[in-house]
C-alpha cells in the first residue's frame, strides 16, 4: 500500500447502490483483493497501476467519470481478484454498485448494459494505444506526451522522475537522463518535485514523432 494512504474497507454490501466519497490517496483496491462492486464516478480520477515482480511499476490507465475500470469489470464478470492497484488520484465522489446488483442490471437493464459495454470498448481502445506507445513509439515521444498530459494550465508538471518513469513504463535513471537533455534544449525547466514546460510547441513536435 502507498505510504500514508487511506484504505477503502467496504461495508457489508446490500443489493442497493450507495453513495461513496473518498479523499485523495485512498487505496481502492490492491492485488489479491476481492471486488466490492462497480464504482461509477461523478467526480475525480482513479489511477490504476501494475507492479512487476522486479518492482517496476506502470500506469495502466486512469478512470474518470463515464469510464470503466477493466480490472473491476473482469473481477465482477469472472469472479477473480484484482491483479493491479487502484488509488484515488483526487478526491472522489460517486456510486457503488454491489456485485449482485451489477449482474442483475447487466441482465435486465439495456441502458446500463449499453453503458458498460461502450465504456469497456473505449477502455480496450486505450489499452491498444498504450501498447502502441510502449512498443512502437520512441521514448522521447512517449515522455513528451506524458509531460503535455500532466501539465496544468501554467505548464507545471507535479511529478517526480520516479513518477514519470511509472507513467512511461521505463526506469527512473533513463527518465532523468532524458529530462536533463530536454532541459538543456530549453524545452523544460526542472524544479524541486516537478517540471515546468517552457516550450509546449517543441514538446508537441517531439510527441508527434515515431521511432
Amino acid at each position: 500500500m502507498t505510504q500514508g494512504a487511506h484504505r477503502f474497507i467496504p461495508d457489508a454490501m446490500t443489493d442497493l447502490r450507495r453513495r461513496i466519497a473518498f479523499p485523495k490517496g485512498t487505496v481502492l483496491f490492491q492485488p489479491g483483493q476481492a471486488c466490492p462492486g462497480l464504482v461509477l464516478l461523478d467526480k475525480g480520477t482513479i489511477k490504476v497501476t501494475l507492479t512487476a515482480a522486479n518492482g517496476r511499476e506502470v500506469v495502466l490507465y486512469r478512470v474518470s467519470p463515464g469510464d470503466m475500470c477493466l480490472q473491476t469489470f473482469s473481477c465482477l464478470v469472472e469472479g477473480r481478484t484484482y491483479s493491479a492497484e487502484g488509488v484515488a488520484e483526487t478526491d472522489l465522489e460517486g456510486e457503488l454498485v454491489p456485485p449482485d446488483r451489477f449482474r442483475t442490471l447487466l441482465e435486465t437493464d439495456p441502458a446500463f448494459r449499453d453503458l458498460v459495454f461502450s465504456a469497456v470498448a473505449n477502455r480496450f481502445g486505450e489499452y491498444e494505444r498504450l501498447i502502441e506507445d510502449v512498443a512502437l513509439t520512441g521514448f522521447d515521444a512517449r515522455l513528451a506526451r506524458v509531460l503535455l498530459r500532466l501539465a496544468d494550465g501554467t505548464g507545471e508538471v507535479h511529478a517526480s522522475h520516479n513518477a514519470l518513469a511509472v507513467e512511461t513504463a521505463s526506469g527512473r535513471a533513463f527518465v532523468s537522463r532524458r529530462m536533463a537533455e530536454m532541459a538543456r534544449a530549453g524545452l523544460v525547466e526542472q524544479q524541486r518535485g516537478g517540471v515546468r514546460v517552457l516550450d509546449r510547441a517543441g514538446l508537441e513536435r517531439i510527441a508527434a514523432e515515431e521511432r
